[in-house]
């Protein structure tokens, strides 16, 4: 196994490939970030409902900012021990092995253009099955219906992908593959949100292959979270640093917030909002629409979660930026929320695409309802961001239901995390401390966590625990208002959903 040489400040870089950024952090020993750099890339909306990336920039801002953080460490870092990867899951990438070219638009989680796929399968009964086989609900949210996709509507690519000439990946395999030229592996995090892996056998399911007609040559090899897979073979970085580390952002966010023990639970705020917690060495399977997914496989032994996922979440306050004007940067939202004392009565269900869990409805819209002559740019603001806090309540209730286990604290990190504003009302509104980290980009943490492990950077899970610091606490304070309000948000919720599936009411119909 490869270990760092001896040099005065060793470090490992994560690469942390979101869904509207490329990200590259160095971190040391004592999971300081040493340097970083981050480029935003291209969102492409081609019609109502799509979402699509052009995978060859997301490769290109990655290697940039990989190359870029490199060089702000300069003479302070020393050898680069390992390469952590960390990415946007369920985004399906389709490229030809021969020339490494994508032979379509990446289909990007939030893309919603293979729900009637879905119904249909639920109509046909086949939902409880694939539950009780993947952890996960049958959604267009997950990447074997847009491989399916692709493979029928990408002239030739069924027949090229039978014959082993195309790949498939989620935005890991795809990083992979380029960084070590031709590695074509994924982890098991990553699998687990594919709806065509058996969380029971950890390998590919052959009924779900057969059911979602996808061959097996076009998938990728599955590994552990941490372990060397390869090294960098690629022109813009450094040759022969091990890669030893993937998982999931979300799975990255949990291990990197030290939650190892089940019942330790975290929120990102991100792009989306996504609650994991840790639930042991079993599956535990949701009665509230909830995910079980892998959480990380580390030294043979394999950890899941119960996950709730939120679609909108920190997008709500870009789309607030650059869709409306509100502000020129999404870190004026605090001020402008906090110049009224409330929202006035308004409440914003962010459902742009559709809502997630608890509810899974692909047909809910996003609706803003309350308003009054009196309403302001500033209610819409706070009402934006309680309903981030809103959403993210739900799930909690949903997840305290299924793993019968009372929290005792929230870890948050992501972007909106530093909102202290946001911060607060959430955690009035879960009645448990809320506790923010020293390092809040907790998913490239994770990700650097897991490939230190690999090349034994880091001795154990216990070190790494030792390394987190919490840098602020937000404790309850005794106020029933958030709490009162609930039933507000679930009838606000009530009426975005099942928007776009109802017919319009003509006038004359009246």
């Amino acid at each position: 196994m490869p270990t760092t040489q001896s040099t005065s400040n060793p470090a490992i870089l994560a690469l942390d490939q979101g869904t509207t950024s490329s990200r590259a952090m160095l971190f040391g020993r004592r999971g300081d970030c040493l340097a970083s750099a981050q480029q935003e890339f291209r969102q492409l909306f081609p019609q109502p409902g799509w979402v699509e990336h052009d995978a060859l920039e997301i490769w290109a801002t990655q290697r940039a900012v990989a190359a870029e953080a490199l060089q702000r460490g300069g003479p302070t870092i020393g050898d680069i021990a390992a390469i952590g990867i960390t990415n946007q899951r369920e985004t399906t990438v389709l490229w030809d092995k021969r020339s490494g070219q994508p032979v379509a638009p990446a289909i990007v989680w939030q893309d919603r253009r293979t729900a009637e796929h879905c119904q249909r399968l639920r109509d046909a009964g086949k939902a409880d099955d694939i539950q009780a086989r993947t952890g996960l609900v049958l959604d267009a949210y997950f990447s074997a219906t847009k491989l399916a996709w692709l493979l029928d509507r990408t002239p030739g690519a069924r027949d090229a992908a039978a014959s082993g000439e195309l790949a498939f990946g989620t935005i890991d395999s795809w990083l992979i593959w380029n960084l070590t030229g031709g590695e074509h592996v994924t982890d098991v995090s990553n699998a687990s949100r594919t709806l065509l892996f058996n969380l029971h056998t950890l390998d590919w399911d052959e009924s779900l292959l057969t059911l979602f007609n996808i061959p097996r040559a076009v998938l990728p090899r599955i590994v552990s979270s941490s372990g060397v897979i390869g090294e960098t073979r690629c022109d813009g970085l450094p040759r022969g640093i091990p890669i030893s580390g993937i998982a999931g952002d979300q799975q990255a966010a949990l291990f990197g917030q030290a939650c190892h023990s089940p019942g330790m639970a975290k929120n990102t705020y991100g792009t989306g909002c996504f609650m994991l917690m840790n639930t042991g060495t079993k599956p535990v399977p949701s009665r509230n629409r909830l995910l079980t997914t892998v959480a990380w496989r580390v030294d043979g032994e394999t950890h899941y979660a119960l996950e709730g996922s939120v679609f909108i979440g920190g997008a709500v306050v870009q789309w607030l930026r650059d869709g409306l004007g509100f502000f020129k940067s999404a870190a004026e939202i605090e001020a402008l929320a906090a110049s009224v004392p409330d929202t006035g009565g308004v409440y914003l269900v962010p459902a742009f695409a559709g809502l997630g869990a608890p509810h899974w409805d692909p047909d809910a819209r996003g609706t803003l309802v309350g308003m009054t002559r009196g309403t302001t740019r500033a209610h819409i603001a706070r009402a934006a961001l309680e309903a981030i806090a809103f959403q993210s309540a739900d799930l909690l209730d949903a997840m305290t239901a299924d793993a019968n286990i009372r929290l005792t604290e929230m870890r948050v990190d992501g972007g909106a995390s530093v909102n202290n504003m946001l911060m607060q009302f959430q955690c009035d509104l879960l009645g448990v401390p809320v506790v923010r980290p020293a390092v809040t980009e907790t998913t490239a943490l994770g990700a650097a966590f897991l490939a230190g492990l690999g090349v034994e950077f880091w001795k154990d899970r216990k070190e790494i625990a030792a390394l987190w610091r919490e840098e602020q606490r937000f404790t309850p304070v005794a106020n029933d208002a958030p709490a009162g309000r609930k039933q507000y948000w679930v009838r606000a919720v009530e009426c975005a959903r099942h928007w776009s599936d109802q017919p319009p009411v003509r006038p004359d119909k009246r």
